[in-house]
Parts: C-alpha cells; sequence; structure tokens
C-alpha cells in the first residue's frame, strides 16, 4: 500500500494460473489503513479462492492466481556491485592499492564478473530479476527448481498430462519468470524440460560467481589500512592462473589458424590466455597414461565463465545431451560457438586438451551413455564433415603431444550417414580434460 496526502492506495500484484500473466492494479482505496487491509484482503480472496489471513496454508485453484513466493528481499542488490565499473565504496580510512594486471587481463575480470552482464544473461532467459536479484541467489531455491524439474519429468513419463499446468505453476513459483504478456509455456515435453534445466545449470554457476565476489567483499571489509584493487580480489578468488599470450607467439598463431580453419566468418580473436587452475593438473596426471589427445573447442554461456575458471568443467547431475551425460568438445570452431551466448557481441571460449585415449565410434544419438562403453575411453559421435585430419599439427604440452586441427573442413565419406553434421567428442569422466586457452571473441557478424 502506499499512501497520497488524500488516500491510500492499494498495489495487487498477481499471477494468473488460467492465462498465466503476471500484472499489477493500482486501486484507489479507502482513506483508512485498516480500510485498504480489508479492500486488499478482499481483492486476494476473490482471485485465489484463499484467505490472506491463511496464506501459509495456501491451495493453488485452477483457473485462479496462485501464490508468489520469493525468499529474502526482492529490492536487494549484492553490495559488490561497486566493483564493476571500477569505482571503488571502501572505508575512508582504507587505502586501495593500484591493479596488479595487465590491461587486458583487468578487462577480461571485469567482463566475466558483471552485474550488467549476469542481469542481461539472465533477463535473456526470461528469469525475473527484480524477485529474483543477485546477491540473493540461492543454491536452496535452485536445488528447489531442479526437484520441481524431477516431479514434471516424472509426469512426462507417465503420461499424466493433467498434473502438468499446476506443476509448471510451482516451478515459477519456485524460480520466478518474467514473460511479459506472452504466455510462458506449459513444460510438457523433454525438449522444454531440458531446457529449463540448463537455465538452471547457468543460474547455479551465476550463484558460484555471486559469491566469490560476495567473499572477496567481505575479506575487503576485514582488512584495516590496506585492499587489494577489486580486480585483483575477484582474480584470486578464482584460484586459476591467467596468462595474456603475445600474439606473435607460435602457440597463438596456431590458435588463430584453427579458429579461422574450423569458424564462422565474423568471429574476431581478440585475446588469448593460457590456463593454469589449481590442481587441475594434478587431477589431469591420473591419465598420463593416456594417449590420442586432442586440442577440443568448448563453447559457453559467458555468464558461467568465471564458475568454470574456479570449478573447471563439470559432468552435472541433471545435464545430458545427444551422446548421453559426458562432458562435450567439438573439433570445429563453428560447433562449440553455437553453444556461446555473448554480451556486448564478446564472447568466451576455451580450447581444452583431451586425453581421448580409445575412441569408441557412433553415428548415431545416444542420450542413454553415462560412461565409455567397457574397454573404451571416450566416445566420438562422428559427423559427416571434419577439418582435414593430415593437416593437424602436434604441440607439447607437459611432455605430451597434442593434437591440433589446421585443415580446412572436409567431408567424411565413411560417415555420410551420420546424424551428426559436426563430430563431437565426449568423455565421462572429468579428469581427462584440462583447460589449457581461454580465447576472447568478438561476435561482429553471423553471416
Amino acid at each position: 500500500m502506499e499512501k497520497s496526502p488524500y488516500k491510500f492506495f492499494v498495489h495487487f500484484s498477481f499471477f494468473l494460473l488460467c492465462t498465466f500473466c503476471l500484472f499489477t492494479i493500482y486501486s484507489a482505496g479507502p482513506s483508512t489503513v485498516d480500510a485498504a487491509i480489508k479492500n486488499f484482503e478482499k481483492k486476494f480472496k476473490d482471485k485465489t479462492k484463499n484467505n490472506w489471513s491463511d496464506r501459509e496454508n495456501f491451495v493453488s485453484h485452477s483457473g485462479k492466481y496462485t501464490l508468489i513466493e520469493v525468499d529474502g528481499d526482492q529490492d536487494a542488490e549484492v553490495k559488490v556491485d561497486t566493483v564493476d565499473g571500477g569505482d571503488v565504496k571502501v572505508k575512508t580510512e582504507q587505502h586501495v592499492l593500484p591493479c596488479t594486471l595487465d590491461e587486458a587481463t583487468q578487462r577480461l575480470i571485469r567482463f566475466i564478473f558483471n552485474n550488467d552482464m549476469f542481469k542481461e544473461a539472465m533477463t535473456s532467459m526470461n528469469l525475473d530479476i527484480k524477485k529474483m536479484p543477485l546477491g540473493k541467489l540461492s543454491k536452496q531455491q535452485i536445488a528447489k527448481g531442479f526437484e520441481a524439474l524431477e516431479l514434471i519429468e516424472a509426469a512426462i513419463k507417465k503420461g499424466e498430462r493433467n498434473k502438468l499446468e499446476e506443476l509448471t505453476s510451482k516451478f515459477f513459483t519456485i524460480i520466478p519468470h518474467n514473460f511479459g504478456r506472452n504466455r510462458p509455456p506449459i513444460i510438457s515435453d523433454d525438449s522444454v524440460l531440458q531446457g529449463k534445466k540448463e537455465m538452471l545449470l547457468v543460474l547455479a554457476d551465476i550463484e558460484i560467481a555471486q559469491s566469490l565476489k560476495a567473499e572477496s567483499e567481505k575479506a575487503k571489509e576485514e582488512m584495516k589500512d590496506t585492499v587489494p584493487h577489486p580486480f585483483d580480489q575477484n582474480y584470486q578468488s578464482l584460484k586459476c592462473k591467467l596468462s595474456l599470450m603475445d600474439k606473435k607467439s607460435k602457440e597463438f598463431k596456431i590458435i588463430e589458424k584453427y579458429l579461422n580453419a574450423t569458424g564462422r566468418k565474423g568471429l574476431t580473436l581478440v585475446d588469448v590466455w593460457e590456463v593454469d587452475r589449481d590442481t587441475e593438473a594434478e587431477r589431469f596426471r591420473e591419465n598420463y597414461a593416456l594417449e590420442n589427445r586432442k586440442l577440443l573447442w568448448h563453447g559457453t554461456n559467458v555468464a558461467v565463465v568465471a564458475a568454470i575458471l574456479k570449478s573447471g568443467l563439470r559432468i552435472m547431475p541433471h545435464s545430458g545431451g545427444r551422446v548421453g551425460r559426458g562432458v562435450y568438445f567439438a573439433s570445429e570452431n563453428i560447433k562449440s560457438a553455437g553453444y556461446v551466448c555473448p554480451s556486448n557481441n564478446i564472447g568466451i571460449m576455451f580450447l581444452n586438451e583431451v586425453a581421448l585415449g580409445k575412441e569408441y565410434t557412433i553415428t548415431q544419438d545416444d542420450s542413454s551413455l553415462r560412461k565409455a562403453p567397457a574397454g573404451y575411453d571416450s566416445v566420438v559421435a562422428r559427423g559427416s564433415q571434419e577439418p582435414d585430419p593430415s593437416k593437424d599439427v602436434f604441440i607439447e604440452l607437459d611432455g605430451k603431444k597434442v593434437a591440433v586441427p589446421q585443415g580446412k573442413v572436409i567431408k567424411q565419406q565413411q560417415y555420410q550417414g551420420s546424424s551428426f553434421f559436426n563430430s563431437e567428442y565426449l568423455i565421462y569422466e572429468e579428469s581427462q580434460c584440462r583447460i589449457r586457452y581461454l580465447l576472447e571473441l568478438k561476435f561482429s557478424s553471423w553471416s
């Protein structure tokens, strides 16, 4: 309720189950608080068939509004917004040290921790950032979202379509969406369901990045006289060494040629960093005996880059795809670039050393795969085209030869009947890959 000089205004905001619309009504109400409250309670009962006083036992009714519950302060924002642009709010007695990072790395850190970028990513997924603000994302809320999707998945498998509208409404209650005036889709098939799972995976990684920022902010508050620059704090929170590559180096030229040979027109390579994540080298050594190593692409949403640098490429419990539940890579940039969600035309991609070992070849989808078949170390879904293998070059990384495609894409005659156009490389053990390079790309055109 809001008070004008003359009377109170009653503010109603409801989620309409039968038409899936969220809208607001401002009603000029009575001149007293008690009368305004009674007016609101009557409207609530009319629209929901529930009493406001008994809202703890709220029951959804078909054709009526349902109650949206949001954890925390809807208007809250994470305090570390101040690090995005470089203006730093600190105690007056604290002295902020100059940034120790080179200019390009400063730009990268600012980009992957930028709150406007996170908000843009959430908005693009139709998430309501007012009801689910940055800084208030929680692992518990996301876990509840997955639980709601599991109920929907069970109903789809059992053919209980009469339950899907109510279950979809419950999911939107837990994970608020903003569809404007458009009717949100009822989650009624596997493709929509998988899309929502992928959305929650992105949201979970945004939560990781926000937690890192909050931890850095807390550490800064506990310091007395001198504090590191915010970019240094965010960089250190990743526990990952990023070394800017010389554009005149042999390695840079090889990566650039790999991109140009297998990528789309309109991609410009801005910078490359060598990546050395804490503990990843040690984990990767578990597979030192595995040969057949290849440098392969992995594209992703810019909103999850910080989480990947912190936690690595992971096999998530709710993930899946055409070749099952594993970590997906490609030998063609154009394939992995399709999974990149840029911000302001800037996207991030990874090049990874993958220990493929003995490959198991498939040419048809098999989403049931959870591990390579017995006697094999990886699965390759062979596409009808592939970078010319005769043009591969080899680089040496930690004493191992790693193949890097350099040739143009050519047809693979023996796989013309494959259901895959581009080859996809799958590992089902996270320890079989190591992130080697991070690429900043400008997506100026998709022609």
